[in-house]
């Protein structure tokens, strides 16, 4: 986006629409009000745009903005960041994959009525989610503004230090049921870094809270019925976050933290390419050799939302070498066990750092391992992103996100037909003993003496 453009925008008020995919668009207060285009349209204008171009070069879409000239494909729109900028103005946040393999994270501004929009600016924003730039807000007047990351501090790279205080928002739509349907949902807790308090809870059908003891989660389960169509679950928490370093514990159970798990399996070609990363270091400390794993995951798997991501499958992540943060952790702890390193992962979301309200994009994940009588949090995802802050995200957690479980294979009663939970952040929900997925949303509100 050029300068003219940029400065257009805020002029007319609308700056807090231009932060990309940080989160969701919304006016800026005081703009003019004015009809909305339903968000399906906006996702159908953006689509029939790719598919278009696409057919006119080839099976390829050309971006171009003024640092880049690319050849790609449509990986999937953002759904969740679709929005109004004003009257016939929109926004839309793309991801599309290059020649190479490479995902970038491209943004547009489209002008129009459904069925006749026009793309008028293009900008490429992240490079395997690595961002060219940041965006930062004007708490004066709410605009936002872009920040090159040369410039950008660890607040704009997601970290929050010391303390951070927040409501937290987790919300699940019941779908149509045309018989009886199960859910089960984690619950947050307290522990000596966050303090959770639960607000307001409203839920639907036959509810009770279960214990999953292995890794000592609460999770909340639900008995629904037809009469729970449409239904909202409500769950709001205000929490009061620590940054999290390393921490004493007693040594961990062998039965738990070594074990292998059903996609977190360890031994066999874990093992090998564990000694292998490790080397002569083999012989040193488990620090040391968690910090070598760390690294070789880092230097060896890209952050890409692409292909069969999402489930922390071990083996995906051994074969792809991509993921997101639960194949990155999960590929961490299948190696660590296998050298007898004992760890954990947890999952929960992060809160964003450069603004104080709104949407979450999704769940985040990461892990921790124990080593000198000491628990050690990593976070190797968000340090293959910034690799400026691999050093902080090898034994520190920021204080701007809350955990709502821990561990895989959870297992509780009544729990589902098909058998342990592999992780839980969204709802899981089962009908006819499947596994269905249930829309859900997060957002929060940071204090204001935050």
């Amino acid at each position: 986006m050029t300068n003219r453009t940029l400065k257009w925008f805020l002029t007319l008020g609308i700056g807090a629409l231009l932060f990309s995919c940080q989160h969701k668009p919304k006016i800026a207060e005081g703009s003019v009000s004015a009809k909305k285009i339903p968000i399906a349209e906006i996702e159908s204008g953006i689509k029939d745009f790719i598919a278009k171009k696409t057919a006119e070069n080839d099976g390829i879409f050309p971006v171009k903005d003024e640092n880049h000239d690319l050849n790609m494909k449509l990986v999937r729109v953002h759904t969740e960041y679709l929005s109004n900028l004003g009257p016939k103005r929109h926004f839309a946040c793309v991801d599309l994959v290059d020649e190479s393999g490479d995902v970038y994270d491209v943004d547009f501004f489209m002008e129009g009525e459904p069925g006749k929009m026009t793309v008028t600016e293009t900008t490429v924003h992240k490079l395997n989610g690595k961002p060219f730039y940041s965006w930062k807000q004007n708490k004066e007047d709410k605009t936002w503004y872009r920040v090159p990351l040369e410039q950008s501090n660890n607040s704009l790279l997601g970290v929050v230090e010391g303390k951070d205080s927040f409501e937290f928002y987790y919300s699940v739509q019941v779908p149509t049921l045309t018989g009886p349907a199960k859910m089960w949902i984690p619950i947050a807790e307290s522990d000596d870094f966050q303090e959770v308090k639960v607000l307001e809870m409203k839920v639907s059908g036959k509810s009770k809270n279960l214990d999953e003891k292995v890794n000592d989660n609460t999770i909340l389960y639900l008995e629904l019925g037809p009469e729970d169509s449409g239904e909202s679950i409500e769950i709001s928490y205000a929490v009061n976050r620590k940054e999290k370093g390393p921490y004493e514990g007693i040594t961990p159970d062998p039965k738990v933290y070594l074990a292998s798990n059903i996609l977190m399996p360890k031994g066999g070609r874990f093992e090998e390419i564990a000694k292998e990363a490790l080397g002569p270091k083999i012989r040193d400390s488990h620090l040391i050799q968690a910090r070598a794993l760390y690294d070789y995951i880092i230097d060896n798997m890209r952050y890409m939302k692409f292909g069969d991501f999402g489930r922390g499958d071990s083996n995906y992540a051994c074969d792809s070498k991509t993921g997101n943060c639960t194949e990155f952790h999960s590929f961490f702890i299948s190696l660590a066990r296998s050298v007898d390193i004992p760890s954990r992962f947890a999952i929960g979301a992060s809160i964003p750092s450069d603004r104080n309200e709104g949407g979450i994009d999704g769940y985040h994940c990461w892990a921790e391992f124990y080593a000198d009588g000491k628990w050690w949090p990593v976070d190797i995802s968000e340090a293959n992103k910034y690799t400026a802050l691999a050093t902080y995200y090898f034994g520190r957690h920021p204080a701007n996100r809350i955990e709502l479980s821990r561990g895989r294979d959870l297992q509780v009663s009544p729990g589902p037909a098909s058998g342990p939970i592999n992780f839980l952040a969204y709802p899981y929900l089962e009908i006819d003993g499947k596994e269905v997925k249930a829309q859900s949303t997060f957002s929060f509100q940071r204090k204001a003496d935050s």
